[in-house]
């Protein structure tokens, strides 16, 4: 048992942070650097999810700051935190859609964790904001699994 008791909530926010973030720059590297005959449509699918990632990295992030810890914000914290590795380069986009639909899942099981901690400790406003995260990171998959058939 931690000493603090939300200090394990708060560690497991930080890994959904770290992943959020990783998540974050991938899907925009994408987002501006994505070609081919569905540009139209991945560059603006993309462009949406990396807003609303933009907006949970914030809130995830205050949520730690409300547990009463520092929120790690350097891509030192967030590489040695993350399930997910960073790409540089531009992939096919076939390729960039099974990266996307792929760390959605994993970020997705990084939200599930966040659960787990925050049940163990009754706190009810870590789980909820993690079964959003779960919630929208499935349906980005999903988005993301559709269009490769």
């Amino acid at each position: 048992m931690s000493v603090r008791p939300n200090q394990d909530v708060a560690a497991a926010l930080g890994v959904l942070l770290a992943d959020s973030y990783i998540l974050a720059l991938k899907t925009q590297n994408y987002h501006w650097n994505v070609v081919g005959s569905d540009f139209v449509q991945l560059h603006t699918l993309f462009g949406d999810q990396y807003e609303a990632l933009s907006g949970a990295i914030d809130e995830v992030a205050e949520r730690i700051r409300a547990l009463g810890f520092p929120a790690p914000a350097s891509f030192g914290e967030f590489a040695e935190r993350s399930s997910l590795k960073s790409t540089a380069g531009a992939p096919a986009a076939r390729d960039m859609i099974t990266a996307l639909r792929d760390d959605n899942l994993a970020a997705a099981k990084s939200a599930y964790a966040v659960i787990k901690a925050a049940e163990a400790v009754g706190d009810d406003s870590s789980a909820d904001l993690a079964t959003s995260r779960v919630t929208e990171h499935e349906k980005a998959a999903w988005m993301l699994s559709a269009l490769l058939g």
